[in-house]
């Protein structure tokens, strides 16, 4: 069990990491293979550094246009480094074209890698890493579009990172941070999403041999705290079914707006139990999130895919696939190599704010009448007692436990009416014995 109080919750950032300084435009720097790289402006930041535009060494200056981008941290700090290990071990550019050769594929959302060493400055040390230029985040999209995706979108971003994750374990690594902040769309075919930042890719299985599972307290909650694993809440090292479990949470956010823990991340055990519970009950966990109406069949099965997962099995990456197309299929809809981000309707999200004031409701009523047990147990009585019709009675026994949750206050309120009903009758015969 993960350690209880704020050691539970403290995550995986480090304690402090020195900031890189800013290096001028035209700065060169000389990767390990002796190709020289020029700097242009900077075009980001990150906990490990900056990263700027890139060209190889040219008498002119870098620019907008630069093909290339370059990550540089201090030496002394850890992400880079361990970014490195993926990218020189998996994402050579031969082995990327390779695969997408033997795949048939037209693209892969792997960010090559073109070089990388060591630069001293100033009397300091800094590692550089060159990769392609990418162009702007999802989260940004995700954002200007009210915390929505259209499901046509979801469902092909699916699609792609599926080829990713396939790609990157079979390669013998995990990513274990996916989320909308490390899908990049690429600069020069915004019609195509890469994955990035491997500062938390783990080698599941050097040279093919397996890690075991193995719970450690010093790890828990590891990643980012509303998308990571339940693995990582209990300390166990990343694996293949951990990056698909991550992935199913995002495809529900992006269509529904917010998971039903994000009000209390900063409890890091909540979120962990909050999340064992949507993989006990996948339908149950989608009623929370979705109308039945607008509940997308396709992720629900998705899910329960992932959830069937043992620790070190491979995943079934073709009927995952299978299942998305099918979500496709049934809105009529096909993946035809455009990413639309356009939403057509903001509704879920009221919806949303409508879930929220009904669960804090529901704690309320919860406090009043002692434990979760009794709370379940309520509604069912509520409900025989007010449901006199044979119609409302026949379908009562038919409603989910979740569904059962959200009637209890509707039938509260009516009961308390009927027990007013009684007393107005008992009224009506006094007064009419009275008058007789």
């Amino acid at each position: 069990m993960p350690p209880k109080g704020k050691a539970a919750g403290k995550g995986r950032a480090p304690a402090k990491r020195k900031l890189a300084e800013e290096f001028p435009p035209g700065e060169v720097l000389t990767d390990t293979g002796k190709k020289a790289w020029k700097l242009g402006a900077p075009i980001g930041q990150g906990g490990f550094g900056l990263i700027y535009l890139a060209e190889e060494n040219s008498p002119g200056a870098v620019g907008p246009e630069a093909r290339y981008a370059v990550k540089v941290e201090p030496s002394d700090n850890g992400p880079l480094f361990c970014e490195l290990a993926f990218y020189m071990r998996a994402a050579k550019s031969d082995l990327i074209h390779s695969w997408m050769r033997t795949r048939k594929l037209k693209h892969l959302g792997v960010p090559r890698y073109w070089g990388s060493g060591l630069h001293d400055r100033g009397g300091g040390r800094y590692r550089f890493m060159v990769m392609d230029r990418l162009g702007t985040d999802l989260q940004k999209k995700f954002e200007e579009n009210g915390r929505r995706f259209p499901r046509k979108l979801v469902l092909q971003l699916g699609l792609r990172l599926l080829d990713v994750l396939e790609y990157i374990h079979d390669h013998e690594y995990v990513h274990a941070d996916i989320k909308a902040s490390n899908l990049m769309l690429s600069h020069s075919d915004p019609n195509q999403v890469v994955l990035v930042d491997y500062g938390l890719a783990y080698r599941f299985s050097p040279d093919g041999v397996l890690k075991e599972y193995k719970e450690d307290p010093s790890r828990c909650h590891n990643g980012t705290i509303e998308f990571t694993s339940i693995d990582a809440h209990k300390g166990v090292a990343s694996c293949r079914r951990g990056d698909l479990e991550i992935l199913s949470y995002n495809l529900v956010q992006w269509l529904c707006g917010r998971l039903p823990w994000e009000d209390r991340l900063q409890d890091a055990l909540y979120v962990r139990d909050a999340k064992l519970r949507s993989q006990e009950n996948v339908s149950e966990f989608m009623s929370e999130c979705f109308t039945s109406q607008e509940k997308p069949e396709e992720i629900q099965r998705f899910m329960e895919e992932v959830v069937a997962l043992e620790y070190q099995d491979r995943p079934p990456y073709d009927k995952l696939r299978s299942i998305l197309q099918a979500g496709l299929e049934a809105i009529q809809a096909k993946d035809d190599g455009k990413l639309d981000f356009t939403v057509t309707s903001t509704a879920p999200v009221k919806r949303a704010t409508k879930r929220k004031k009904a669960a804090e409701e529901a704690d309320g009523s919860e406090k009043a009448e002692g434990s979760p047990a009794k709370k379940r147990r309520g509604p069912k009585k509520e409900v025989s007692r007010v449901k006199k019709s044979p119609k409302k009675k026949t379908a009562g026994p038919r409603k989910t436990p979740a569904a059962r949750k959200r009637a209890a206050p509707k039938s509260r309120v009516v009961d308390s009416g009927t027990q007013t009903t009684p007393s107005l009758a008992r009224q009506t015969r006094a007064r009419t014995k009275s008058s007789t």
